[in-house]
């Protein structure tokens, strides 16, 4: 049976009849955001919050430790009331406000003038004169959430805690009024006053989608649904925090564990294994320990759905997969 769970056996043998089994549900990248919001647990107190968010008018901020299903809970909601596909924006130390409304490519936009000759061919002159800027100017996630629209779109912002500590107070103008300016098309609006421009189509979609700009500004007619979550690594300005609506989600209990397993696993997954490390992931856990639900549904897709390792095998695979994240 242990030859049966090793694909890559080290042994320098090339093999051309190796058997690729299925990815984890969660791993399939082709049904990744599907997934996400099929699987979903909300708790009642997890959907009280996303009801006031959404009467409000305000952003969700959820916080708690990496692993707990911060962020899916985006994809439940779009998935439930049919908003459409996620609009994901992950942060880091380096993101700004631009790069989460839109990207002008400047230098793309030189290189393509650049084919401007003093005195060679007109038509290809021509070509350059009539290009328009609009072309290299894309709407990202949080800026084409805010594009006039029936139903409110949905956009995640992911780890607002990683980022630099100006870009909370640089988001509440926009999260105020639901409104931003794009300079490089109010230079223009005398000329175009209106423009047909790229947005982002949303997580797993497949074909451009562009909008309509008017003398650059992008104004919301319907406030979309922000979902922000924090891993709780630094404290968030109150001046933002005020502006949310504020959900902690926290370890889920055994029950729910339980619960969480079936969802993603079926009901196969239901065996004396499955049961053994969910013991083992939460005794982990109370003992102060960093750990994430994915590492306990990899470890029991592994254990339940996959050819058996060796016991020796298997104690190192698990070790591997339930390994504190804080070590």
């Amino acid at each position: 049976m242990a030859d049966h769970w090793r694909l890559f056996h080290g042994d320098n043998i090339q093999r051309d009849d190796v058997s690729f089994p299925k990815p984890p549900p969660w791993r399939d990248l082709q049904k990744t955001a599907e997934h996400r919001g099929e699987t979903y647990i909300a708790t009642p107190e997890a959907i009280d919050a996303v009801n006031a968010a959404l009467h409000l008018r305000r952003p969700l901020l959820v916080e708690g430790p990496p692993g707990v299903g911060k962020s899916s809970l985006a994809y439940k909601v779009a998935r439930e009331l049919r908003l459409g596909n996620v609009r994901h924006w992950p942060i880091n130390s380096r993101s700004t406000l631009r790069e989460g409304l839109y990207q002008y490519d400047a230098m793309g936009r030189m290189h393509h003038l650049s084919r401007k000759q003093p005195e060679g061919n007109a038509a290809i002159n021509a070509a350059v004169e009539n290009d328009a800027i609009e072309r290299f100017i894309t709407l990202k996630a949080l800026g084409t959430s805010l594009i006039p629209a029936e139903k409110p779109m949905v956009v995640l912002i992911d780890e607002i805690d990683k980022s630099d500590i100006d870009l909370p107070n640089d988001l509440l103008h926009v999260l105020e009024n639901g409104s931003y300016h794009i300079p490089e098309l109010e230079r223009i609006r005398k000329e175009r006053s209106e423009v047909e421009i790229l947005i982002d189509p949303g997580e797993g979609a497949e074909d451009q989608v562009t909008a309509t700009i008017r003398n650059g500004l992008v104004q919301a007619t319907c406030f979309p649904f922000i979902v922000i979550t924090t891993n709780g690594e630094r404290e968030l300005p109150p001046a933002f925090l005020r502006r949310c609506i504020r959900h902690s989600i926290k370890m889920p209990e055994r029950a729910r564990l339980e619960e969480i397993v079936r969802a993603h696993l079926g009901t196969a997954s239901a065996t004396a294994e499955a049961t053994s490390l969910i013991e083992e992931f939460l005794k982990l856990f109370e003992q102060g320990n960093a750990v994430a639900v994915d590492q306990l549904l990899n470890a029991v897709f592994v254990a339940t759905s996959l050819p058996k390792p060796s016991e020796e095998q298997w104690r190192r695979v698990k070790s591997l997969m339930l390994n504190p994240l804080n070590e």
